[in-house]
């Protein structure tokens, strides 16, 4: 009826009152998303923290990230011949399959550089993580040196053009087991280095470690 149409009219709110909800609405949801977006965990440091003991929350760390900069795991993967032994380069691989996963469910870009030989190339250029990532880590090779430098030189005029786009907080991790002849300076620009060490076989001298140490970064055992 007309008068029932009146009277629940009434307590409907003016166009004003409604576009001020929306406003405000909006602006609890933009909050909430740029709370989760800094509050990301940083499984790293958080692993580390746990050490041996199963994870709980007091381990939990997380990732300071600059509002809106665009998170981009920079991965750098030591191919040289130290890595085949005791199939630590298919390790390694493995590890990166992970990271590319997790990149993809954050919906971050993943850049991806192999070392070995005398100088370093492009295995994936940052973009957007893909969901599927075994047809091209599954044929990555190795053999030859370690030429870390070349690696970090490479990664550098990388990120200096990415931010030619926008903002760029850079997560490398370095997959290596720490062999190498010299240990160059860390990259300039990465906001969070992770060293991840896959030493083994032989002695245990620790050189991923060591390194991590040198470059004060994370360092995670594989």
């Amino acid at each position: 009826p007309a008068a029932l149409y009146r009277k629940k009219s009434l307590t409907r709110p003016s166009l004003a009152g409604q576009a001020k909800l929306g406003r405000a609405q909006s602006t609890q949801r933009a909050g909430r998303l740029l709370a989760t977006a800094s509050q990301r965990i940083d499984w790293p440091r958080s692993l580390a923290a746990k050490g041996q003991a199963k994870l709980a929350r007091p381990h939990l760390r997380y990732r300071k990230q600059p509002a809106g900069a665009q998170l981009m795991h920079c991965v750098l993967l030591d191919t040289s011949a130290s890595m085949l032994r005791g199939q630590q380069l298919a390790r390694a691989k493995g590890y990166l399959q992970a990271i590319a996963q997790q990149a993809y469910r954050q919906r971050d870009q993943l850049c991806v550089l192999g070392f070995s030989g005398d100088s370093a190339y492009v295995i994936q250029a940052g973009a957007k993580a893909q969901a599927f990532n075994d047809g091209w880590i599954r044929p990555i090779a190795g053999g030859g040196g370690s030429p870390l430098a070349s690696a970090i030189s490479l990664l550098e005029r990388l990120l200096q053009h990415a931010r030619l786009q926008g903002p760029v907080h850079a997560c490398v991790w370095l997959l290596t087991d720490g062999r190498f002849a010299q240990v160059p300076e860390p990259p300039h620009g990465a906001g969070q280095i992770t060293v991840v060490g896959f030493d083994r076989g032989g002695l245990p001298l620790q050189l991923s470690q060591r390194l991590a140490a040198r470059w004060q970064a994370d360092w995670i055992p594989a």
